[in-house]
């Protein structure tokens, strides 16, 4: 069983930042597609931002773009997720979720944008941003 892993949330000042973390065991860690999801109290899991195999394309919510900032370190079996001038709306207990990225040895280029497409999930880290 894939295991996935996040850590770095905490109570923050609106504008100030935050780095997430993210592993996922298991398997080797370029065989997965990242993407980091978030869900506030009453709200439907919202999709943050996404991650291919190798780290070369990335995708960010419209919401977040210009502040967050996903990578991945492959070497350190480890996704980022970097957030700068946070708000109070950011408050969200955020997700890590993996999908293997690959079929018969082919990689896909790109990451899936939906909570469905993603198979293993971490247990999630709280973000609270105080006005």
């Amino acid at each position: 069983q894939v295991q996935v892993a996040e850590s770095g949330g905490g109570l923050v000042q609106a504008g100030g930042s935050l780095r997430l973390s993210c592993t996922a065991t298991g398997s080797p860690f370029d065989d997965f597609a990242m993407g980091w999801f978030r869900q506030a109290p009453g709200k439907e899991r919202e999709w943050v931002s996404c991650i291919n195999w190798s780290g070369d394309s990335t995708f960010h919510a419209d919401s977040v773009k210009g502040r967050f900032t996903i990578s991945r370190d492959n070497t350190k079996n480890t996704l980022y997720l970097r957030m700068n001038s946070l708000e109070p709306e950011d408050t969200a207990v955020y997700y890590c979720a993996a999908e293997r990225a690959y079929l018969g040895g082919a990689y896909f280029y790109t990451c899936p944008f939906t909570p469905t497409e993603y198979t293993y999930w971490g247990q999630g880290t709280q973000v609270t941003v105080s006005s």
